[in-house]
């Protein structure tokens, strides 16, 4: 079970426990109210504590936040692993893997959670047909920890989209809301939609096509692919908002670097996943150059 120990310093003298776990190491309630049912959750100097008792400095209070055990998943293959520690793993899911369970075929979480030998909380999830970057949070405190830092500059995440077309300017900001369209899966821009805004920049470009860096500044489902259509550049082999390609079976994006702030330790991620093939060679059909990548 992992736990989170803080050796209680002098200006924290006095308080009480739940403060403490709350303030200073930034529980959620929820986890506090979770953690301090178990038997050992929450211990003060090896015994266990309630979050009303008082902390003394010297005091070494320690929490349990790792999940409960849970029956061991399914032996599965093993996802390409890109960074992980006690706390966080960030695997490259490759097209056509689902982010979570529910299909017939095991998703990135099912995977990540048979070699890890428990469940995964994703944080970042993508599209079935997006592949790259994917983070993972391993207890409910680093969920809660790293879903606080969704885009902040503490948690930056970039893409890599080929483009029919190339967006007009060659780099900026769209700013259009979305909403689900009536009785689809689909999203569309529209007025009373959710605040949506996606940063671009574009790499490369041929007379038909483009290569484009996209950052989220938001994260509304589809976002990347409505707001590339919605200026008139939809991705290549994207049938839901542009149309399908004989040179790739997906849209083409790929999560391709993630930028972490480490909650814990401080340590700044930067991590990058490859354009996969199927992206190279249509790119390199379409004659754009990928010399820098």
């Amino acid at each position: 079970m992992r736990t989170l120990t803080l050796l209680i310093p002098p200006e924290l003298d006095g308080r009480k426990v739940g403060s403490v776990l709350k303030n200073r190491l930034r529980l959620a309630r929820g986890l506090i109210a979770r953690v301090k049912l178990r038997e050992n959750g929450i211990t003060l100097n090896g015994r266990r504590a309630r979050t009303v008792d008082i902390v003394r400095a010297g005091d070494l209070l320690a929490v349990e936040i790792g999940d409960a055990p849970s029956e061991a998943p399914a032996a599965l293959p093993s996802p390409e692993i890109v960074w992980e520690d006690e706390d966080i793993a960030v695997i490259n899911k490759p097209a056509g893997v689902a982010s979570h369970g529910g299909g017939a075929e095991p998703s990135a979480a099912d995977m990540l959670a048979s070699y890890l030998g428990e469940r995964a909380h994703i944080i970042t999830r993508l599209d079935r047909g997006t592949s790259g970057l994917m983070l993972f949070a391993k207890n409910a405190y680093m969920t809660e920890r790293l879903r606080r830092e969704l885009h902040t500059e503490n948690l930056c995440r970039r893409y890599l989209a080929l483009c029919l077309g190339a967006p007009e300017p060659l780099r900026g900001e769209v700013r259009l809301p979305i909403a689900r369209a009536s009785g689809s899966c689909r999203r569309c821009v529209a007025p009373d939609g959710k605040e949506a805004a996606t940063l671009y920049e574009t790499l490369a470009a041929s007379d038909c096509a483009s290569l484009v860096r996209l950052r989220l500044l938001t994260g509304r489902t589809h976002q990347i692919r409505v707001h590339m259509s919605a200026v008139g550049c939809p991705l290549l082999g994207d049938a839901m908002y542009g149309s399908e390609s004989e040179l790739i079976a997906r849209p083409a994006l790929h999560s391709a670097e993630l930028t972490l702030r480490h909650p814990l330790s401080g340590e700044l991620l930067q991590l990058t996943a490859s354009l996969p093939q199927d992206m190279r060679d249509a790119a390199g059909t379409l004659g754009i150059s990928l010399h820098n990548l």
